[in-house]
């Protein structure tokens, strides 16, 4: 039985957009828009995508975005990078190297997840079975050295609330908007809007 069977369910579709970034000022914009964002505080966002895709790049915009100070490291052999804001805490998880779900409690992961906070993963799938339903999932594609196709998939309510927000351009750092293309796969016939540059 699925949850969609479940007498009184409430099944929320899977909203999925995608979006072009053409340069780095772009996932910066982007990291901008989302950090301001309220919702953002409580969310588990999982970022798919090959070595050098951008991951970490967005993650340290993010960061900075939020109000983090300092060096922002990978937390690649760590695992895990935490960090304290005034009313925010967040983790920064990338489990590239995790091998055994046994670290999973030992390392107090579990806890970390039910607890109050904004929680980002690097290679969630090397933890799958671990880690919980990501409420937005970024899976980030190198067009070229500058450009990154991303398509951004709500697996929940919170999810499909942070994702609402790009139904426009996301601006470029000099008040340029980005071209940027939307795709709405929850919609029965997906519309797309293409935004060009000003």
């Amino acid at each position: 039985m699925t949850a969609a069977d479940m007498p009184g369910a409430v099944v929320h579709p899977m909203i999925v957009k995608s979006l072009l970034w053409q340069d780095e000022a772009a996932t910066e914009a982007f990291a901008r828009a989302l950090a301001a964002q309220p919702e953002l505080r409580q969310a588990y966002i999982e970022l798919r995508g090959e070595l050098g895709a951008g991951k970490t790049t967005l993650v340290r915009h993010l960061l900075r975005a939020l109000g983090v100070q300092g060096r922002v490291k990978s937390p690649t052999y760590a695992v895990v990078e935490p960090y304290e804001l005034p009313g925010l805490n967040l983790w920064h998880f990338d489990f590239y190297r995790f091998s055994d779900p046994r670290e999973w409690i030992d390392a107090g992961f579990r806890d970390i997840f039910a607890s109050p906070g904004l929680k980002i993963a690097e290679w969630p799938d090397k933890a799958a079975g671990c880690v919980p339903l990501a409420d937005l999932v970024l899976q980030l594609e190198v067009q070229d050295d500058e450009q990154r196709q991303v398509t951004l998939t709500a697996q929940t309510p919170l999810g499909q609330t942070l994702i609402n927000h790009f139904d426009s351009a996301v601006p470029f750092y000099n008040g340029c908007y980005s071209p940027i293309s939307l795709v709405n796969s929850a919609l029965a016939n997906a519309t797309s809007l293409t935004k060009v540059q000003a």
